[in-house]
């Protein structure tokens, strides 16, 4: 994270400028007390208020949203094997499976040296069966391993996509320039984006290569678990809960900092180029760029922006002029951005606010609703914003589909979809006849969820599985010309 220019931020503190006032970042945690170093904030996805608070020195914290004068309780106590040795080792990562309403599973990244040199551990563990708010430090099972050559550029990110896959963020291993090559070496985890199926085993390892990663079978020797490379520090990871797309900010060397949309198979350039920049004493003459994906946006160090910490697509309703923009902030500075995505992997940026904070996560509750977490105060804040949009009205102007959450399901799941303006009713009224279906694989109908006129909006459904087979289902929404389909998996 280049987290050790604290001195550096104080001053960009007092220098900071202004930017919209409308925007703010509100304490709605008054009566919680400040956290050590917390570098992560999840909420669990199982229906409750719940919030996990993690801090890098080892320790996790869970306290109830809704009733934020109760003291927090600790989960989980880690410090005694997480190492802390730099700024940015420790534990560093929290996902919980996306069935941990029933089966209790959760997953953590942390650095440790009790082998005798640096590694990055994933693991799982329990919560206990008789205390929701306390986890079995017993139970840990060691998914994966990455040898660490360097205390710093250890990513730490872990999260469960749209899939039902977990995805693993590791920097390129440290140093400067990636000395190592890590990022460019298929048979290297580090500067990688993994992905891995942890509902499957397949021995000697401990969770299965999901057969669409783009390396799973070859017989290169290159790692199957990679889903994207050429990455230097992928710090913050997130899925846009819509559209399921993959948004990601890797921290710069000296020169730039990036915001990409990871894809299956991606090469973002590093140790090549950094951002849109071709790296010195590394690819001075850019002759070695061919097939490298380019970052949504990046950002020059000039005005003391130097460590971007990668956020979430707003898709709450508080502030409905964020609703589709992707927002995210820089450790250092402090400032907070809004990225409206356009096309060809172009964007426009939005300054909302210039904080004091060393921003060191972005997180998301039941609602999808923005918290900002800062390291160093170890305060929770949310981000707040005009309750009316800066739009002529609220609602979308376009028809979407997103990927149903929690995926896979068990047996119930929720599927959020926007019924776009009919052209012929000005005043928004009543759209084409809207369907959303679901279907198996043979393309048998098994349940029709809506089947009427509905004016233009956002929506959400739930479907429940009970009584069908596991197994993978199709469900299509339809409203005149626009029909878009998606995948969803039950698993029993």
């Amino acid at each position: 994270m280049n987290h050790a220019r604290h001195i550096l931020a104080a001053l960009l503190v007092v220098c900071a400028g202004h930017a919209h006032a409308q925007y703010a970042l509100q304490d709605v945690f008054p009566g919680l007390p400040a956290f050590s170093l917390p570098i992560e904030l999840v909420h669990p996805g199982d229906g409750t208020d719940r919030l996990f608070v993690v801090e890098q020195r080892g320790r996790i914290y869970v306290f109830d949203s809704a009733l934020p004068v109760a003291p927090p309780r600790l989960f989980l106590n880690l410090s005694d094997i997480v190492s802390v040795s730099g700024g940015e080792t420790g534990l560093l990562g929290l996902a919980f499976h996306p069935s941990y309403a029933s089966n209790g599973f959760f997953y953590v990244d942390y650095t440790s040296s009790h082998s005798g040199s640096l590694k990055s551990y994933v693991s799982r563990f329990s919560v206990s069966t008789t205390n929701p708010d306390s986890a079995v430090k017993a139970s840990e099972v060691i998914m994966l391993i990455a040898d660490q050559p360097f205390e710093n550029h250890n990513g730490g990110k872990v999260a469960f996509g749209p899939d039902g896959y977990l995805y693993i963020s590791l920097g390129d291993g440290g140093s400067g320039n990636d000395p190592m090559n890590n990022g460019q070496t298929l048979s290297s985890p580090l500067g990688k984006i993994l992905r891995i199926d942890v509902d499957t085993a397949t021995p000697p390892l401990a969770y299965g290569i999901p057969p669409t990663n783009p390396f799973a079978g070859n017989a290169q020797g290159f790692r199957q678990e990679i889903y994207a490379y050429g990455l230097r520090n992928p710090w913050k990871f997130s899925f846009d809960s819509w559209t399921g797309k993959l948004w990601a900010g890797d921290v710069g060397q000296g020169a730039r900092e990036e915001i990409d949309t990871i894809v299956l198979g991606g090469n973002y350039g590093w140790r090549l180029m950094e951002g849109t920049l071709c790296t010195p004493g590394v690819n001075p003459t850019c002759q070695d760029t061919a097939g490298l994906l380019r970052p949504v946006w990046d950002y020059n160090r000039s005005a003391g922006d130097v460590s971007v910490t990668g956020g979430y697509v707003y898709r709450g309703t508080s502030v409905p002029g964020l609703r589709g923009k992707y927002v995210y902030g820089d450790f250092v500075s402090g400032r907070i951005w809004a990225l409206t995505a356009g096309g060809a992997n172009s964007a426009t940026n939005e300054l909302l606010l210039d904080s004091p904070h060393q921003i060191s996560t972005f997180a998301v509750d039941r609602q999808s609703e923005l918290y900002v977490v800062a390291y160093g105060s170890g305060k929770i804040y949310r981000l707040t914003g005009p309750t009316t949009s800066v739009e002529p009205r609220a609602m979308p102007v376009a028809f979407g589909l997103g990927q149903n959450y929690p995926n896979p399901f068990n047996p119930e799941t929720r599927i959020r979809y926007s019924v776009g303006e009919d052209p012929a009713s000005a005043s928004g009224g009543p759209s084409r006849h809207t369907i959303l279906a679901v279907y198996d694989l043979l393309g048998r109908e098994v349940a029709v969820l809506v089947d009427e006129k509905t004016p233009a909006g956002s929506y959400e459904v739930g479907f429940d599985g009970e009584g069908l087979p596991s197994g993978v289902y199709v469900y299509r929404l339809t409203a005149g010309a626009f029909v878009e389909s998606r995948r969803m998996l039950l698993l029993r």
